[in-house]
């Protein structure tokens, strides 16, 4: 038998879900598992590309979460919709902007980075990407029936109709 200490195994705890969380997020926003993609080297290709989404979606997280807090991020923002977001604004800013204009971001240092995601994550209005969590269910309405004619059948309704 091996002995760990409580807090490393609270800390693998806590990294464990970590990742579990990150392949559900993968599975619901970002389409990473692909029925069509039966061929194995497009299925690898495919999960990738939805990491690296994935790893974009935690970038921008993480910078809402600095200007907005954690707690707001976490409950109130939906990764659907950043997802979503993300796929159409990208594609607008690849026909508009030319790529010598991206060159800017090669040459930053991490810190310059994180100053202009903070810039923009305090002008991103969090209402648009709130999170729409369904209600209770309603119970089904219990079915009315007639207590003095029982249940008759649409075919003998409808030969009655004929005669």
């Amino acid at each position: 038998k091996t002995k760990a200490p409580a807090k490393k195994i609270a800390v693998l705890y806590k990294d464990r879900w970590t990742i579990e969380t990150a392949f559900q997020h993968l599975t619901e926003h970002l389409n990473s598992e692909m029925n069509t993609l039966g061929y194995p080297p497009a299925a690898l290709f495919g999960f990738c590309v939805a990491l690296v989404a994935y790893i974009i979606i935690s970038v921008i997280k993480a910078a809402l979460a600095s200007v907005h807090g954690t707690d707001v991020i976490d409950n109130q923002v939906s990764g659907y919709y950043l997802a979503d977001e993300i796929s159409g604004t990208y594609r607008g800013m690849m026909i508009e902007i030319d790529y010598r204009h991206w060159v800017i971001f090669q040459q930053m240092t991490p810190i310059k980075l994180t100053r202009v995601l903070k810039k923009l994550a305090d002008k991103v209005k969090l209402s648009a990407f709130r999170k729409h969590p369904r209600g209770p269910k309603k119970p089904r309405p219990k079915r009315k029936s007639c207590k003095n004619t029982p249940h008759v059948s649409t075919a003998k309704i409808l030969a009655l109709r004929k005669k």
